[in-house]
């Protein structure tokens, strides 16, 4: 018997601490309301799709010597233009003006119902909240989802970019072609609706952090399962659902070839992320490609890009290790344009 309530005691305290370690998720509103960025938020009202959208952005002066260039910086799926604060700061203090929107469909900006995604849908917004900020050239920094968007920009309007940074980009690879399974909207729901902080957590920890974990990712977590916790959370699983079908159809690698502004790629070669590659048959995963090896590949097809590798560092170097990942940002951004 002795042994036995020691068993129970024993499973009661690693429930207790399971408790501990997880504790409810603060309901931060579908367009995050409740949640604060580093710097005061602008709106960008306009039409779209025959709707109403309104886009929230940074946009942050030079803090040192300006150097009369502007940066725009775009976020991947699991991230929001606030997960930019010190490469902000960082640019900032470098003496750029810093953008830093968060799209439609994500953060704190308009999620419309019925809204058909695409990257061109993106890039043209983006384009359109930079007229109204007054920027006509700019150096554009994508990161993740947000790399694929910015090569959609540059392909777009070349004459506005005058050098693309692409972070751990997804879409340098065709994950369809390679054995993926193609997951219909619906499905694609399904899975949203699962979503929380600990399944957030422990994605980010296994593909983009190499299995580690420190006290200063869980902000990140927090802002991205508090979209999903109150009660208009429905909105942010549907845009979700729909960026991810986004995500999957519509590749960026067949037209890398297309680029003609000056392209460096930053990858942290611990990357993970393969998208959606758990979807593909067993037997196909090994050809699904994750990040790094389809970026060196891409290095080769991009006219004259170069690749900076972090050796150490996985999708998001921003977030892992700000100082290194931002001395090297601003060294390749004081390349030739």
């Amino acid at each position: 018997m002795r042994g036995a309530a020691l068993i129970l005691a024993s499973l009661a305290l690693s429930l207790a601490t399971a408790a501990r370690a997880e504790p409810p998720t603060l309901p931060l509103g579908a367009d995050l309301e409740r949640f604060e960025y580093p710097y005061p938020v602008r709106w960008f009202a306009t039409g779209a799709q025959g709707g109403k959208v309104r886009m929230a952005y940074l946009d942050v002066a030079p803090t040192g010597p300006a150097n009369g260039r502007t940066a725009v910086l775009l976020h991947g799926k699991n991230f929001c233009a606030a997960t930019w604060q010190s490469t902000i700061a960082a640019l900032a203090g470098a003496g750029w003006r810093v953008i830093a929107p968060d799209q439609v469909g994500f953060c704190k900006s308009s999620k419309p119902a019925d809204f058909q995604y695409s990257f061109h849908a993106l890039a043209n917004l983006t384009g359109r909240l930079l007229d109204e900020a007054g920027v006509e050239r700019f150096a554009l920094i994508g990161h993740s989802t947000g790399g694929m968007l910015a090569i959609r920009q540059a392909l777009l309007a070349p004459e506005r970019i005058e050098q693309m940074v692409l972070v751990n980009p997804l879409g340098l690879n065709d994950t369809l072609a390679e054995g993926v399974r193609y997951t219909p909207l619906d499905d694609l729901r399904a899975e949203e609706a699962k979503t929380d902080a600990a399944s957030i957590r422990a994605y980010q920890r296994r593909v983009y952090y190499d299995g580690q974990w420190r006290p200063e990712y869980d902000r990140w977590v927090d802002m991205l399962a508090g979209q999903y916790a109150g009660p208009d959370g429905d909105r942010v699983r549907e845009a979700q659902a729909r960026t991810s079908d986004m995500i999957q159809t519509q590749p960026t690698v067949h037209e890398l070839a297309r680029l003609a502004v000056p392209v460096t790629l930053l990858i942290g070669q611990k990357d993970a992320t393969a998208f959606r590659a758990g979807s593909a048959p067993q037997a196909l995963r090994s050809r699904v490609r994750a990040v790094p090896a389809a970026a060196d590949d891409a290095a080769r097809a991009i006219p004259g890009a170069r690749i900076v590798r972090f050796a150490d560092l996985g999708h998001s170097p921003q977030v892992e290790d700000p100082a290194r990942f931002e001395a090297t940002l601003i060294e390749a951004l004081a390349g030739p344009i």
